[in-house]
């Protein structure tokens, strides 16, 4: 078929080719994307690297209305009709009182400002944007949500209560006896039987009724189960902005309990607030309170006056935005002004105690009188007394400790102590830095402040403040040298609560909740940032502070000492203008018309500290204005001198040129009254006939703050405002500032205004941003009229908009959200934003018949002509920095843009030329989305881009503005193409085209702001699929794939493109309605393409239009033209996963994770959605991704390997490779796996799959299994009867890969066991594996280090935030200590649980496909092959730890194959036969008694079905009896008391069964069977015991050998012990053991039955293979000789078969054996050892020769047997004896065990010595051993030369060393006693005289 491609695509292809490989050489293998695969067997389709072109949706879903009735179905292919809504929330008030002034005459900036803060959000809803990962994302908090009630699956592997019972250690009875047998069995209990299991039922019933109990208790959501997706992959995750609301910092409640001084004799009055020392600033206002008592109050109380509750407040809630150890708490006493210094006032204070009342009480009398005078006189005015101050951090530090001091404990006042005890707490913990200080959470405490230092009258400004605090922090602080004032103020400190009660904003407006408003409240006092908040104001405030600093009146004349000054604010000049505006302080009314100072005695130059607190009017006017009076106060009473005498007068204009007049200030003061008029101007102005302080100098320094959301305080953003206050009153002229504006030159002033915006302040610019966006939105929308003529300033307005946002952007950089996105101007957007309103209709008035001109900027210029000719040029050349070389404009490109732009722009542009000289007609209203379209369009240079790099921000306002327009226009209902003009569509196209082409140009120059512009890009284009034209947005992520594909070839770095190119197909795809934008319902068919491209054209004649059932079917698996076309976005996500999956893109780890996890969140997605519950919509949603199925076939071999621990089994699409490789010494693992028993899977799968060997294991094992879990999902969601027809049509080839796959899948899932998981956290393990794997990828080059770096910096943690660290250490594979996370039992618990769960699921999945593959294999080619392969992944998921719940189907399932398939078993292959046995008996001896039960009438059955066929047992019989032996070998956690319990439940079924009740052949082989069984309770008594084991096994398994060799593994010198036994099957001539070692009981193999020798040993290859591994063990083991016995047998083997290059290896072998012949070797050292004793059991009196590695000593063994047994019975129980003379039993300690050991050596007789001429000869096939003792007569063991007898004693053992066993029992003793003359006889001697000399050297 590729012939018949275009030659365009042939030319692409082979330039791809040629790039792929040139960029495979340069990164490593990274994949370029550009492979051309073509699916075989249909007719030409479009590569997968080529996107095709989707089906116009819009007009498909016209073509194909819905046949289906209203329900979840439907659902699937509509969209709701209440899909997008606009809602109005209320707007939340915290306060019961709106807190606006009322409507009255308010000034435009007030109005907007009420407006902008009162009115409701405004919010664009998708409604059911909430089910989409968007917003609820697969998180693993969520995932343990849905997996809170799940069953506990019972594991074998779990079952910790194990039977301990310990077996008789002598059997009365002699192995093999029927008696004991029959009697055991015979009263074991046995397990239940399952009901029906014996009637005959249609296998068509069996297999309905089987499925119906696999659906029952199924968890529907598998993928709940497993992990959740990575979240660091989750870049569609997005969280609603959060309200805007009024800004708090951490909120700490400060309560004022007592104030008690030694004496109380006049009121003192107090001050809180917060200062910053470090700052140097004060950061919150003042706090006043009142602690007096009634009496003493009632020395100031007016008659019949009442102070207003606001001002009896005793608590206060402070705001603290920067926490930090700086902060102290200053607290600042007054008291009513009396004659006197401050000093002398403070003494009485200092020295009277109150423990003196007595004594002083004519003192105290006095002094009350004074005091009583002074308030009535003297009342209003206030004088310095004490302060004192608590460091904040003290409180917190302390507090927060569990610490309680000795005094606290005795005083049962936890948290107390004084101020003082506190102070002197670890001064360290100040400079503990600021992230160690918060405020947030700490343990309430209660202080007791006792010193208050006195007030200095010199020293009372906020330097010396600060001086004093940061001297309070020092050790030796000079004010604990001064003399205090002694009190006691109780102050209380905790955290504020969420939502205190009786509460009272800084206006004193009442905070929700309050309830009764006769409660004393609590205030919230107004914080001063110590650095500037960045927060939109969101509440009117308009509050002025008025900070009075100092006043210097030394140079004025007269009586001017004891100085107030008093602070009015002016409405005009006349005194009773004072406006009632001032806020109280405590005890008194709630506002003001005045205020005064304090009053420092006697002083000329006095400094001041009081804050006086105004609420600004609404509309202020230049009348308004400060008027500060100074006033000399009489303390002393005077006749005829009045209390005050005005000694001088300033004020402060409060508007300056329109705008609010703040900061410091130095006043010139006036002797006298102003005059008239004087409030205009300011002080400084020299007014004629006036007497000025010190000559008209500033003598007077104040300083105003206003804290207001309606004035701005910054200057361009008052002239913005005020000119668009100007141009919506259209009065003309009007000053501004020395200017005079005019309709000729305001528009000027205006662009000036809009361009000046990037000059204002990034505080107030943030907060008021709000109005300033507005602002320009309207400029931009709805351009102002002018003198008749419209003012087009679109363009400044979307510059200066565009600037203001980078500028905020810049400025926030460290509080950015998700994505780079700013929190606040998204708020806006979602709240705040509303169209501009429509403009009021003009009558007959000013402008009613005025022509309107476009005299200035017009919409013609505002689109280049370029535009209009050729938009895929215009993309390119609006940016000068992307030049573009001939024919880089793709086709389709221009054709999804649209060839008919044109036409359109064309008249677009006449039409604004005609409007541009001709008089305003009535048009359509610009509307907003349009203009921000287009003026994006055609932006250039710096504008251009900074709205690159805020993209996000004019996406999301094209999407709020696009809906808000379709809802007022009320057409959101109507048909899509009907929404919007093709003009505007035109420029959504070009926008899109434009953003890609900077993607793809930028990519490696600007990472991080390509990453956030196409993650921006994405979520428009989602956006977008929600309110237009669903194909044009689907074209629209066509013309990005195809700008990021045609940047492919020629990219540095391809990976990072794909990357991105990945990231936005998952935002896309994270549509809440992604499901019915793929078409699910729809059968594929080629719908009509309106504008056929080459791949639609080529696709219409496809198979699809086919009507033939099976191509349809076929096509649903494929991801073919047709199918990418409908399902598009399924489509791409699977065509990723294809590609990425390629071959020759192995090593892109990151990639692998990326496409995987997207798949894999799509899925969890689906699982989740409510929506899709129902199984009959889940299966049409499974429907989508049945292609995932064949690519996850074709990436078999690069999956993770996960059987690998299944040795030596192995993967099932392993190949075999070249048995005979000449050039290696072992033996081919196939043949290995053949002798050890094992079944031969690699052989039998390879007729299934015979692929080429391929790179496996490019994929991690984290993403395989994630890709293995989508797999699961597909099969077990995907409906049934199409997976049939699927597996019908499979070829065999890819029906043996399907199998593998679920072979795969079983190992993948395997549960691993409640001890793996308090081992290892997994997802730590999983985490560090990714983390190294990507480590690798950055230092080898597959991708960018810095793109990677760049990537991990932006990574989210855990908890969602944002880091700014650029590499995760905590998840780096170096320090796994830092993920292992202490988890409790109970999350382990939850984890074991889960793990269980998805285990059994997935093993239920896999035996539902299996039942599906054996249903459509019935009529197959391949059915041997296949169901062999079915009962091969049976096989295995009986062996991988399965849960009893799934092993009850999977053997109900296994029941049914074996009935309706006996041959598989009983005529053809004995392996699995084999196999099958083992596995039914391991878990017939399970502790799970259910699992025993289902084991049981599965191997009854088994035994049944084979009577049935031939009336023998001839196959069965040997399978079990070998698997029993073999299970009994190697299992360690083997019970035969379970097992007991089984055989006798198969005797059961036996004896009710009828067919074979009359038959013996079961009970004989389950009694076979059970005396084998009987030897295995000696082996758990033996299990130390190596040699005492190594018998019972071999007695136990005489017929079976692997699991008894598998014990001589480890020790080298039995390995020619293991060569001898296997070998004696073949050539007696290797061993003298071969006679007895052949003979295998009858009861076990009758030779004379058929199928005996149709096993995997007796065929010419099992033969080869046990010959070579016997040669093999022979080499190493040193026994060359017998290598050459071997050889003989396969030499004559290879020369029939003309295997030359293995003649050539075997004679090499031969020829170094034959040379290492003369070598030095050593076979062994003898021992005769002999048991005595009754706790020995069976082994008393009986005696053994052993064989022990060489040179080993007779010391060395008699330890090692002493240690083991004495550990055993106990120290003082064991006893070795020394000689070796016979023992007398009667002489022993019968409650003792003996051990005698005899070091013996090999006998041969003379015959023999002819034979054995060698060294080898001499140590191999030695039955005979000898050993001698001295005796004399009398019993002496030594006596006299002539008395001197020896005893000569031969032992004969069994069998021959060297054996499969290391010792062997000797069945036969013979003794000789020989005299002194036998002894002399070798030396020629025949008398003891004739002795001559010494003998003769031997």
């Amino acid at each position: 078929p590729r012939a018949l491609w275009p030659l365009t695509r042939v030319s692409c292809r082979t330039v791809a080719a040629e790039v792929r490989k040139q960029v495979s050489r340069e990164h490593g293998g990274s994949p370029q994307l550009s492979k051309n695969a073509v699916l075989t067997g249909l007719s030409p389709q479009v590569p997968l690297t080529e996107v095709v072109e989707p089906v116009d949706f819009e007009e498909y879903l016209a073509a194909h209305p819905p046949e289906l009735e209203p329900g979840p179905l439907r659902d699937l292919i509509e969209f709701p009709a209440d899909d997008v809504e606009v809602v109005r929330e209320p707007r939340e008030c915290r306060t019961l009182e709106p807190g606006v002034p009322d409507e009255g005459k308010l000034d435009a900036r007030v109005r907007d400002a009420v407006q902008v803060y009162t009115e409701d959000w405004l919010v664009v809803r998708r409604k059911y944007q909430r089910l989409s990962t968007m917003y609820s994302p697969n998180t693993a908090e969520r995932h343990r949500q849905r997996q809170r009630v799940l069953p506990r699956q019972v594991f074998e592997l779990d079952e910790a209560e194990e039977l301990k019972r310990r077996s008789p250690s002598l059997d009365d009875t002699p192995r093999g006896s029927w008696a004991s047998s029959v009697f055991d069995l015979k009263n074991s209990v046995a397990d239940p039987l399952l009901p029906a299991l014996l009637e005959h039922t249609a296998m068509e019933e069996l297999d309905r009724g089987n499925e119906e109990l696999r659906k029952e208790n199924r968890h529907p959501e598998l993928l709940a189960l497993f992990p959740a997706p990575d979240e660091d992959e989750a870049v569609e995750r997005c969280s609603l902005p959060e309200v805007p609301r009024e800004h708090f910092g951490q909120r700490i409640l400060v309560k004022c309990l007592s104030l008690k001084f030694e004496i109380e004799i006049e009121p003192i009055f107090g001050t809180l607030a917060l200062y910053d020392i470090k700052e140097k600033k004060k950061i919150s206002e003042n706090f006043y309170f009142d602690l007096n008592s009634d009496q003493v109050k009632g020395l100031l109380r007016a008659p019949g006056g009442h102070p207003a509750i606001s001002t009896l407040a005793r608590s206060a809630i402070f705001s603290i935005t920067h926490p930090s150890p700086d902060i102290f708490l200053v607290i600042k006493l007054e008291k009513v002004l009396q004659q006197g210094d401050i000093g002398d006032c403070c003494e009485p204070y200092m020295v009277m105690k109150e423990t003196d009342a007595a004594k002083n009480k004519e003192k105290l009398e006095k002094l009350r009188g004074a005091a009583e005078q002074f308030c009535s006189r003297l009342g209003r005015y206030r004088m310095p007394f004490a302060w004192t101050a608590i460091h904040l951090l003290n409180i917190v530090s302390t507090a927060g400790s569990l610490e309680r001091d000795p005094a606290d404990a005795e005083s049962g006042e936890p948290r107390r102590g004084t101020w003082n005890e506190r102070k002197r707490r670890t001064l360290e913990r100040m400079s503990a830095g600021e992230e160690l200080c918060s405020f947030a959470s700490f343990r309430p405490a209660t202080l007791t402040v006792t010193n208050f230092f006195k007030q200095e009258g010199d020293r009372l400004s906020a330097e010396d403040l600060y001086k004093f605090l940061a001297d309070m922090r020092r050790p030796s602080s000079l004010l604990r040298r001064l003399r205090p004032i002694t009190a006691q103020l109780k102050v209380d400190i905790s955290p504020a609560p969420e939502s205190p009660h009786y509460c009272l904003s800084p206006e004193l407006l009442h905070v929700k909740p309050y309830p009764d408003p006769r409660v004393r409240p609590t205030k919230e006092i107004l914080e001063f940032p110590a650095h500037e908040v960045y927060v939109p104001h969101t509440t009117y405030r308009n509050l002025l502070y008025v900070y009075p600093q100092s006043l210097n009146f030394s140079s004025r004349q007269g009586s001017v000492r004891n100085i107030a000054v008093k602070v009015q604010f002016m409405a005009g000049e006349d005194p009773s203008q004072a406006l009632p505006v001032i806020f109280g302080k405590s005890s008194c009314s709630e506002f003001t018309k005045d205020a005064y100072t304090a009053v420092v005695y006697h002083n000329r130059c006095p400094e001041f500290y009081e804050e006086f607190k105004l609420w600004l009017p609404p509309a202020l006017t230049d009348n308004h204005h400060l008027l500060f009076t100074f006033y000399h106060v009489s303390c002393q009473p005077k006749q005829n001198a009045p209390l005050e005498t005005p000694v001088g007068y300033t004020w402060v204009p409060l508007l300056q040129h329109g705008r609010l007049r703040t900061g410091p200030l130095c006043l010139p003061v006036s002797v006298e009254k102003p005059p008239p008029s004087y409030s205009v101007l300011t002080p400084d102005v020299q007014l004629p006939g006036m007497k000025w302080v010190d000559n008209h100098k500033g003598v007077f320094h104040v300083e105003l703050l206003a804290v207001s959301s309606v004035h701005t305080q910054d200057p361009a953003l008052d002239k913005f405002f005020t000119l668009g206050h100007v141009l919506e009153e259209s009065h003309f002229p009007v000053r501004l500032r020395d200017a005079v504006l005019t309709e000729s030159n305001v528009e000027g002033e205006l662009r000036a205004s809009v361009a000046g915006l990037r000059g204002a302040g990034l505080g107030p610019l943030l907060a008021h941003c709000h109005q300033v966006l507005d602002k320009l939105l309207l400029l931009i929308a709805r351009p102002p009229i002018i003198g008749g003529q419209i003012v087009n300033l679109g363009r400044t307005a979307f510059e200066a908009m565009a600037v203001m946002v980078n500028q905020i952007h810049q400025g926030l950089e460290a509080s950015q959200g998700q994505h780079h996105h700013n929190p606040l101007l998204a708020a806006y957007i979602h709240f705040a934003f509303r169209l501009p309103a429509e403009p009021p209709p003009t009558g007959d008035g000013e402008l009613g018949g005025a022509a309107i001109q476009c005299a200035t900027l017009s919409r013609a210029t505002g689109r280049p002509a370029s535009l209009h000719l050729s938009r895929s040029k215009s993309i390119s050349n609006s940016n000068p920095d992307l030049a573009t070389t001939p024919g880089s404009p793709d086709d389709e490109v221009q054709q999804i843009l649209g060839s008919k732009a044109c036409e359109r722009s064309s008249n677009r542009l006449s039409s604004f030329l005609e409007r541009s000289s001709a008089p305003a007609a009535p048009t359509r209203p610009t509307l907003l989305h349009e203009e921000l379209a287009l003026q994006w369009v055609v932006s250039t240079g710096a504008v251009r881009e900074a709205v690159i790099r805020q993209a996000w921000f004019f996406f999301r306002l094209l999407v709020s503005s696009l809906a808000l327009h379709l809802h007022q226009a009320q057409k959101l209902e109507a048909p899509r193409r009907q929404r919007f003009p093709s003009r505007f569509v035109d420029d959504i196209a070009a926008l899109v085209g434009t953003v890609s082409i900077e993607i793809a140009s930028r990519y490696q120059k600007d990472v991080g702001l390509v990453e956030h512009l196409n993650s921006s890009l994405a979520f428009f284009l989602n956006d977008l699929l929600s309110l237009m034209d669903r194909g044009f947005v689907f074209s629209l992520v066509r013309l990005y794939y195809k700008q990021i594909g045609s940047r492919l070839p020629s990219a540095q770095n391809p990976p990072a493109l794909v990357a991105l190119r990945v990231d936005f197909l998952r935002i896309v795809c994270s549509h809440e309605h992604y499901v019915s934008l793929n078409l699910p319902w729809h059968n594929l068919s080629p719908p009509a393409s309106p504008s056929p491209s080459v791949s639609s054209a080529t696709s219409q004649g496809s198979a699809f239009s086919s009507p033939a059932q099976d191509q349809r079917v076929a096509g649903m698996f494929e991801l073919s033209g047709p199918y990418r076309r409908q399902h598009f976005l399924v489509g791409l996500v699977l065509t990723e996963l294809a590609l990425i999956l390629e071959p020759d893109a192995e090593g892109v780890f990151f990639l692998h994770k990326k496409v995987i996890s997207a798949l894999h969140n799509l899925l969890c997605s689906h699982d989740a959605d409510v929506r899709y519950a129902a199984p009959p919509v889940r299966a049409h949603v499974a429907q989508l991704y049945l292609p995932l199925l064949n690519i996850v076939l074709d990436a078999l071999p690069q999956l993770y390997d996960f059987t690998e621990n299944h040795s030596p089994r192995g993967r099932l699409v392993t190949v075999p490779g070249d048995e005979g490789d000449s050039d290696s010494g072992t033996i081919s693992q196939s043949v290995a796996m053949a002798i050890a028993g094992s079944p031969l899977r690699g052989w039998a799968l390879t007729r299934l799959s015979p692929q080429p060997p391929r790179p496996a294991g490019t994929l991690s094992a984290e993403a395989s299994r994630t890709l293995l879990a989508c797999v699961l999902w597909v099969l077990k969601n995907g409906d049934a009867g199409v997976l049939h027809s699927w597996c019908a049509e499979l070829p065999p080839l890819h029906l043996g890969r399907l199998l593998d796959l679920l072979y795969v899948c079983v190992a993948c899932f395997e549960y691993k066991g409640r001890k793996a998981f308090e081992r290892i956290s997994s997802l730590a393990f999983k985490k560090s594996l990714d983390m190294k794997a990507r480590l690798e990828e950055a230092i080898l080059g597959t991708v960018g280090a810095r793109q990677e770096m760049v990537r991990r910096s932006r990574e989210r943690s855990p908890l969602g935030g944002q880091e700014s660290v650029r590499w995760r250490k905590n998840l780096a594979h170096w320090r796994p200590n830092s993920d292992k996370v202490d988890k409790s039992r109970e999350e382990v618990e939850q984890e074991v649980l889960v793990e269980g769960n998805l285990a059994t699921e997935a093993s239920l999945v896999v035996l539902d496909t299996l039942e599906i593959i054996v249903q459509t294999v019935l009529l197959a080619e391949a059915k041997e092959s296949a169901l062999d392969g079915v009962l091969r992944v049976l096989l295995h998921s009986m062996a991988c730890t399965p849960s009893a719940a799934f092993l009850q189907h999977c053997f109900a399932s296994q029941r049914a194959l074996v009935s309706k398939f006996p041959e598989m078993l009983f005529e053809e292959d004995t392996e699995l036969c084999a196999d099958l046995c083992l596995r039914l008996l391991r878990h017939c001896s399970s502790r799970v008694a259910a699992i025993r039960a289902h084991a049981s009438a599965s191997l009854y059955l088994l035994m049944r079905q084979n009577f049935e066929i031939g009336h023998n047992f001839a196959r069965v019989k040997m399978q079990v009896t070998m698997s029993l032996s073999s299970l009994v070998g190697t299992s360690s956690n083997f019970n035969e008391e379970h097992l007991r319990r089984s055989l006798k439940t198969i005797l059961s079924y036996a004896e009710e069964d009828a067919g074979l009740r009359d038959s013996s052949f079961v009970q004989d082989l389950v009694f076979n069977l059970h005396m084998i069984l009987t030897d295995t309770v000696k082996m758990k008594e033996h299990q130390e015991d190596p040699e005492m084991l190594i018998d019972l096994m071999y007695r136990t398994q005489e017929s079976w050998l692997p699991a008894p060799c598998s014990d001589h593994q480890p020790r080298s010198l039995l390995l020619p012990a293991r060569g001898s036994r296997l070998t004696a099957r073949l050539r007696q001539g290797v061993s003298s053991n071969v006679l007895e070692e052949s003979a295998v009981s009858d009861d076990v193999l009758a030779p004379d039955e058929e199928g005996i020798c149709s096993g995997k040993f007796f065929t010419e290859l099992g033969l080869v293979g046990l010959l070579e591994q016997a040669a093999a063990f022979f080499t190493l083991g040193g026994l060359y000789e017998a290598v050459n016995e071997v050889y003989k047998i396969l030499i004559p083997i290879y020369e029939a078969n003309r295997e030359f290059k293995k003649l050539a290896a075997l004679h090499g072998k031969l020829q170094d054996a034959f040379g290492k012949i003369s070598s030095q070797r050593m076979f062994g050292t003898y021992f005769r050892v002999g048991f005595y004793g009754s706790k020995f059991g069976d082994l008393d009196e009986q005696e053994f020769v052993y064989k022990e590695p060489s040179i080993t000593k007779l010391a060395e063994i008699s330890h090692r047997l002493e240690e083991f047994y004495a550990e055993r019975f106990g120290d003082d129980l064991v006893e070795i004896i020394k000689d070796s003379n016979p023992v007398d039993k009667a002489k022993l300690d019968p409650n003792k065990a003996y051990i005698q050991l005899t070091y013996v050596e090999p006998f041969f007789d003379t015959y023999e010595l002819k034979e054995r001429v060698t060294y080898f000869e001499k140590n191999y096939g030695l039955r005979t051993f000898l050993f001698c003792t001295p005796f004399t007569r009398d019993g002496r063991a030594h006596g006299d030369l002539h008395e001197q007898h020896k005893r000569k004693t031969l032992l004969t053992t069994s069998h021959a060393f060297p054996y499969i066993r290391t010792r062997l029992p000797v069945i036969h003793k013979e003794e000789v006693p020989l005299g002194i003359q036998d002894w002399l006889v070798p030396w020629g001697l025949s008398t003891p005289g004739s002795y001559r000399g010494p003998p003769p050297a031997r």
